[in-house]
């Protein structure tokens, strides 16, 4: 891209257009400051220490492992807006600001993008004064960007230095399009040393992974080119990479080019108002006009001369050079004021989230223990069947016989009466497992109801099995029920009683005793329909136990079945808690730590 000999003025040479080159940014002063927080270039001494250099560069370190180390939970408010925020910091951090805070020899990369039919890589060839890069039709549907450097240069372009996670191939001569997703390296002693031309794919592509694959070279440019046409220079997806230059004052030139010759002054004026009207006014302006003179893929003449005047005066002083990529970094840097606070808030968006979701857990399966808790004491599961089995067997007279037989003596009706008791065990187990089902399923329709109510979270609800109980879940109940009966029948035998040896008393009427005990527990006295001295299980039991020992007993067997059931509600509850843990939302401490790194950049800067 050096100059080339001088070429006599050719009709239709490329002309400046409203606030080109020697217009627009003055250079500075002879002892004009540089922003402490700009990196050395190749051929400026460092103005910091070894000590304020490592320190910058470990704050930036720990910046970008902050920003690499979030996850956002897909499909859910702030994870789309999240995610594009976090690649665009990152890739900046450490494709662009980090290599060159590391390396004061950094090349100077100039990144030419623009529309589709722009003309970029004729222009590239142009500049370059050789074929480096393919044009035509077909360019636009490949996603191989093209680098052209000096050979000495073409190193510091290798995976070790330069986008590490990016393919790329090295080609000696004419630089044909890659894979997609490739970086071509075009060696080529037309090139400076120092400076870099980098021919990107289109910003308004039709495949997406195009222009964000464009966007991903900008982001690690020193100086932008932006080339579009005078029939597309007014598209928004052109506007939006302009408007990302404006925000973080990047350097930059804009080339419209392929301008007829009539109406070109509407066109260039209108343009311009354009640019003026968007915050760009300032940027250097050059007008490539419609011709036909190509020859071998570069323009012929003096068409581009402008250009690559400009940038062979931007390369090759020192002084203009380091303006340009000292106005980019700083400029960058910068932009992290704001772009990293507002991904801090979309984590805070996510983290918002989170807690809904949470809470919705917490709070619909606390709400089901609770009505658990309620229905074992306000005696409200002693109706139907199980008020009904316990009326039949008490009335017989059977079971107080049996109680005070401690054992002696056989029950009447012989299988008529243990048919009773039976009846009455399977009522109260029906009647617990009801329960707990019951109570359960309205956790979990209360869960989904919430989660549902969130963008994304009724496919959450889903993939957390959605509104119905698993399978398992009765057979679980009904097990822990039964365990539960089998665990106070052997209080009572262990416990005994004060005045009477329950220890003595048969097995069917450690049964009965271990129903009687289950009923009582159940709320019977608290119960509206009470059956009256003679079937009142608190009297039947206080004349075998004794107050203090059936009070003892009564505690312990009541907080081990709270105990099995919220075991369960636990057990119910993980499939939505492992749900929510395995989509990874961010934690509150990742947006106070990309704050607190913010600050620290600032601080270090």
């Amino acid at each position: 891209m050096s100059r080339p000999p001088a070429m006599p003025e050719a009709t239709g040479a490329g002309q400046h257009g409203p606030g080109a080159a020697d217009q627009s940014e003055p250079r500075p002063g002879r002892h004009e400051r540089a922003d402490p927080a700009a990196p050395p270039r190749r051929g400026r001494a460092k103005h910091r220490g070894a000590s304020s250099d490592t320190r910058f560069e470990k704050v930036l370190e720990n910046l970008g492992a902050r920003i690499r180390n979030l996850r956002f939970a897909e499909g859910l408010p702030g994870a789309e807006e999240g995610a594009t925020a976090r690649t665009d910091v990152l890739h900046q951090l450490e494709d662009y600001v980090l290599p060159r805070v590391r390396r004061p020899d950094t090349p100077l990369l100039i990144a030419v993008a623009g529309s589709t039919g722009a003309g970029k890589s004729t222009l590239v060839n142009s500049l370059v004064g050789e074929q480096v890069t393919t044009t035509g039709v077909r360019r636009p549907t490949t996603n191989s960007p093209v680098l052209a450097c000096n050979p000495a240069d073409v190193d510091w372009f290798s995976e070790a230095s330069f986008l590490p996670t990016l393919p790329r191939v090295r080609q000696q001569g004419l630089a044909m399009p890659g894979k997609d997703g490739m970086l071509v390296l075009a060696p080529s002693e037309s090139m400076p040393e120092g400076v870099a031309l980098l021919d990107t794919p289109d910003v308004d592509s039709a495949v997406s992974a195009h222009h964000e694959f464009a966007a991903k070279f900008l982001d690690a440019a020193d100086l932008w080119v932006f080339v579009t046409t005078s029939r597309r220079y007014a598209d928004a997806r052109v506007w939006e990479f302009l408007q990302v230059a404006r925000d973080r004052d990047t350097s930059l030139a804009v080339v419209l080019s392929r301008v007829p010759k009539k109406g070109r002054r509407q066109l260039v004026e209108h343009f311009g108002a354009m640019l003026e009207a968007n915050g760009l006014g300032g940027a250097t302006r050059f007008v490539i006009p419609e011709t036909d003179q190509i020859a071998g893929e570069r323009f012929k003449g003096n068409t581009v001369d402008p250009i690559r005047d400009y940038l062979a005066d931007v390369a090759g002083d020192l002084v203009q050079r380091d303006r340009v990529s000292l106005r980019t970094f700083i400029g960058v840097i910068d932009s992290f004021r704001t772009r990293v606070p507002d991904l801090a808030k979309q984590v805070e968006v996510q983290v918002e989230i989170r807690r809904a979701l949470e809470s919705a857990v917490q709070s619909a399966y606390e709400s089901a223990g609770a009505e658990v808790d309620t229905a074992l004491s306000d005696g409200s599961l002693l109706t139907g069947n199980l008020l009904a089995r316990w009326h039949d067997i008490a009335a017989s007279g059977e079971l107080v016989r049996m109680l005070r037989s401690r054992g002696k003596r056989k029950p009447r009706g012989g299988g008529q009466e243990r048919d009773r008791v039976q009846a009455l065990e399977r009522a109260v187990r029906d009647s617990l497992e009801s329960l707990v089902l019951t109570s359960a399923e309205r956790a979990v329709e209360r869960v989904a109801d919430r989660w549902s109510d969130i963008p994304g979270g009724q496919d959450l609800a889903d993939r957390a099995g959605g509104r119905r109980l698993p399978e398992s879940f009765g057979p679980r109940t009904r097990d822990a029920v039964a365990a539960w009966q089998h665990t106070v029948s052997e209080m009572i035998a262990a416990d005994g009683a004060t005045k009477r040896s329950v220890a003595r008393v048969a097995d069917f009427d450690k049964q009965a005793f271990t129903l009687v005990l289950i009923v009582e527990l159940l709320g019977f006295d608290a119960a509206s329909a009470a059956g009256g001295a003679r079937t009142s299980p608190n009297r039947l039991l206080k004349g075998v136990f004794g107050a203090d020992s059936l009070r003892n007993i009564g505690n312990r067997a009541r907080n081990d079945l709270r105990q099995r059931i919220g075991t369960l509600l636990y057990e119910e509850r993980t499939r939505f808690t492992d749900t929510l843990a395995a989509v990874k939302l961010p934690d509150e401490s990742d947006a106070v730590q990309l704050y607190q790194a913010t600050y620290n950049l600032e601080i270090a800067r």
